[in-house]
């Protein structure tokens, strides 16, 4: 907690350092204007013409400010979580795939752990981040191993549109003595007729106590456990009038997990800690970055006071550039080398080091109608051969008129996965003459939106898809669970989204609604013993999803209704068993207020309106209905700033 606090301090100084001598600076003489600056370096998606990209919209981060990545994607996505329940590990599955095929970029980096190949999607707060999106299939060619399935692509972005302090707090108490509580400053200024400052800060915090009142729901067994949860992200940027910009983004979170806390003998504990450092300058339309990143993973079992230690530290650092080749076509090129240095008791204690790299380059072309990226990458990792991996995607407008378009889109590219370092190097079922895993993703799809004013907004797309993995590694149970490429995967599907948005006076409705048909099956096994499970569903995949999201809004108060629909999901590989479709719905009511400079939002939620019995996991019931009330307040210093 001393160092969260040094970093937040630190952050506030900077920022009303830059605030306040921005005053001084200027002096009752006229601002002076700054080039504007293109941070090129977050922004993946602009190469991935012909794939689905879908920004989540800042009312809806509002509304999961207090909750964790997991509710926010699985209430607006065709994502599917194995989530434990609230405080525990959530594990994705994306398009078919499994839990590791799903790249989580972080301000343009791959944060996925290098032990698990995973992000346990939990210990992400949707507080902090300025923009979320998420990318539909494989993008390899743009983010590197890992995107096979999808990737999520977290932001924070400067503003720099006008100067002053902004200070926000909020909490949220909710049922099962539950809470979270988070406070934070945003803050820009100009030190100086040459320079602009802009940051951010934020310290959060939860205590999820999962008090339950029932120790299981229809003979299904709740799991007590207590999950202690707090991080700081700490954003500052400074650049000049000549366009060069110089950037800090750091990120450290603390997650400590009890299961069954009650019981001396059966408890466990785990305990993670990350550490997220990164440096970035942008000037002359080249981009150089370097950051460190540490994980570390403490678990015990009975006896708290000697955990096994797991420490994992990577540096690494990207160059690239972006050039215009012609009116309409730009060419971005880099490298990035990464050095990996791990200690973990499973691997019976010895110091692995490994490295590596990628070159890639990344092109589009934007004309009248068109809008197509052709993308080439390389990777090299130590003892592996990592495939090549291209892709091609266009954009085409069939229709553009004044009050409607319609586009057409397909894109095709191949993925890979680097093994992790415990399919690696876990003592005796680790193998380290695995293969990576290679993928070929294919799709295509239409959209159309709506391009008139007020009252109704509307927009729809259709994608089809088609993703084959080869030398997918599995545990294998008939070799003691030891690891081995021993699957090839298909993973094919249909998905639909809609939206509908009706504005009349202080009156505003909207719907959005999506749904996901995913057939994902073993197609081939390299093993003799799985030949009854090819052609079967994989686990935990359901063939159909579906959510719902419907909201009515007078003024300032909103009230929203959120429902998600899952249909059973296999939970042996051979189809057998099954864990039962449900439908879940939450109910969600918010208004703001403002006073002088202080802006207020109250929100109230119900979760699990119905109290219908849902499991994630295997014999792991998930909470009932359940409540929370949360505050949030704004307060900005600058009295000629709007809220």
């Amino acid at each position: 907690m001393n160092t969260f606090l040094r970093w937040m301090v630190a952050g506030l100084c900077l920022g009303w350092m830059g605030v306040s001598y921005s005053a001084l600076a200027q002096g009752g003489q006229e601002p002076v204007s700054l080039s504007v600056v293109t941070v090129r370096g977050y922004a993946a998606e602009r190469f991935l013409a012909g794939q689905k990209v879908q920004p989540l919209d800042s009312a809806t981060l509002a509304q999961f400010r207090y909750q964790s990545l997991t509710d926010l994607l699985a209430l607006n996505t065709p994502m599917l979580f194995k989530n434990y329940g609230p405080g525990q590990l959530a594990t994705v599955s994306f398009r078919g795939t499994s839990a590791n095929h799903t790249a989580v970029l972080w301000n343009g980096v791959n944060i996925n752990q290098p032990m698990t190949g995973l992000t346990d999607f939990s210990t992400i707060p949707v507080a902090g981040f300025d923009q979320l999106s998420v990318q539909y299939g494989s993008a390899a060619s743009v983010v590197g191993s890992d995107a096979v399935g999808g990737s999520v692509l977290l932001k924070t972005t400067p503003d720099f549109r006008q100067n002053g302090l902004t200070f926000f707090a909020g909490h949220q108490q909710g049922s099962f003595l539950n809470r979270q509580s988070q406070a934070g400053a945003r803050y820009s200024g100009r030190p100086g007729n040459q320079w602009q400052v802009s940051g951010k800060t934020v310290i959060y915090g939860s205590q999820l106590t999962n008090r339950y009142p029932y120790s299981e729901r229809k003979y299904y067994y709740l799991e007590p456990t207590e999950t202690r949860q707090r991080g700081l992200l700490q954003d500052l940027y400074v650049r000049n009038r000549q366009g060069r910009q110089f950037s800090v983004n750091a990120w450290l979170t603390d997650n400590d997990l009890v299961q069954a806390p009650a019981d001396s003998i059966g408890r466990e504990r785990t305990r993670t800690q990350n550490y997220r450092l990164m440096g970035t300058y942008e000037a002359n339309h080249t981009t150089v970055r370097a950051g460190w990143f540490r994980d570390v993973l403490d678990y015990a079992k009975g006896d708290f006071t000697h955990p096994s230690h797991s420490l994992m530290d990577r540096l690494m650092t990207r160059v690239e550039h972006e050039r215009g080749l012609m009116p309409g076509l730009s060419l971005r090129a880099g490298a990035e080398a990464s050095h990996y240095r791990t200690q973990v008791d499973g691997y019976g204690g010895q110091v692995i080091q490994e490295n590596r790299a990628d070159l890639y380059a990344l092109t589009r072309y934007q004309g009248p109608r068109w809008l197509v990226s052709a993308n080439l990458r390389q990777g090299f990792a130590t003892g592996y051969r990592a495939p090549f991996t291209p892709s091609l995607g266009g954009e085409y407008q069939l229709i553009r008129q004044t009050t409607w378009q319609l586009t057409a889109k397909g894109s095709v590219g191949r993925s890979y996965r680097v093994p992790t370092l415990n399919e690696r190097y876990w003592i005796n079922l680790g193998n380290p003459d695995l293969k990576p895993e290679q993928g070929l993703n294919a799709e295509a799809g239409l959209s159309a939106r709506t391009t008139t004013a007020k009252p109704w907004q509307l927009a729809t797309e259709l994608t089809t898809y088609r993703n084959r993995v080869k030398d997918w590694t599995y545990w294998n149970p008939t070799r003691n669970y030891r690891v081995e490429n021993l699957q090839e995967v298909l993973a094919r599907g249909v998905e639909w989204n809609g939206s509908a948005t009706y504005t009349q006076g202080h009156w505003q409705a909207g719907l959005r609604a999506a749904y996901a048909w995913t057939r994902s099956t073993q197609e081939r096994v390299y093993d003799v013993y799985a030949q009854d499970v090819v052609g079967k569903q994989l686990v935990y995949v359901p063939l159909h999803t579906a959510n719902l999201s419907a909201f009515i809004k007078r003024r300032q108060t909103r009230l929203t209704v959120q429902t998600l629909l899952n249909t059973k999901q296999y939970i042996t590989f051979d189809n057998i068993q099954a864990l039962p479709a449900y439908t879940l719905t939450n109910l969600l009511l918010n208004t703001q207020w403002q006073w002088k400079a202080v802006r207020g939002q109250v929100q109230a939620q119900i979760n699990n309106v119905f109290d219908v019995l849902y499991l994630n996991v295997r014999r792991n019931a998930m909470p009932g209905r359940n409540y929370a009330l949360s505050l949030f307040l704004t307060v900005n210093t600058n009295k000629n700033a709007k809220l």
